[in-house]
């Protein structure tokens, strides 16, 4: 047989057994794996699945906030505001939302009334995807969203009116 050159062991000790707080990376990253956006009401008594662990302490009430004044800025009709659920933020990038909602845009007549709800339409069906032998699909065979998806597409060029 063949001689073995060396091999490193560890002994395993109780910290190598933690969970780690975090799990995950980016938007997938779950506090206690159990629950990936911050919610600062409710929640109160939810748990790491079959523990007596509360994940409520882990969680911060305290939002980020940013302002953007309207009134500094001349909008356009194809400037818009996109809010979403996780659903949708799961699955698409920043970048590949707003390709989506400008070339939808683009293709658009500037005066349809329905165009920012067609193109929140849009975005969640590329969210959801299309339904495979494997489950869920979007672009390049990723997993579609299995969450709730939300999506709303708002003008910002109406922020410029006086009432």
């Amino acid at each position: 047989g063949k001689a073995l050159v060396s091999a490193a062991y560890k002994t395993i000790n109780d910290e190598d057994l933690k969970f780690p707080l975090i799990y995950g990376e980016g938007k997938k990253a779950r506090v206690l794996a159990t629950i990936g956006v911050t919610r600062g009401l409710g929640d109160h008594d939810l748990k790491v699945h079959d523990s007596n662990i509360y994940i409520k302490p882990f969680l911060s009430c305290c939002p980020e906030v940013r302002v953007y004044n309207l009134q500094q800025y001349e909008h356009g009709a194809d400037d818009v505001l996109v809010m979403g659920t996780d659903g949708l933020w799961d699955v698409l990038s920043n970048q590949e939302v707003a390709e989506a909602v400008t070339t939808f845009l683009a293709n658009c007549d500037p005066d349809d009334l329905h165009r920012y709800t067609m193109a929140a339409q849009d975005l969640v069906m590329r969210a959801r995807g299309v339904l495979r032998d494997r489950g869920w699909r979007i672009t390049n065979e990723r997993l579609g969203s299995g969450d709730d998806i939300s999506a709303f597409i708002i003008p910002l060029m109406y922020g410029n009116r006086q009432p």
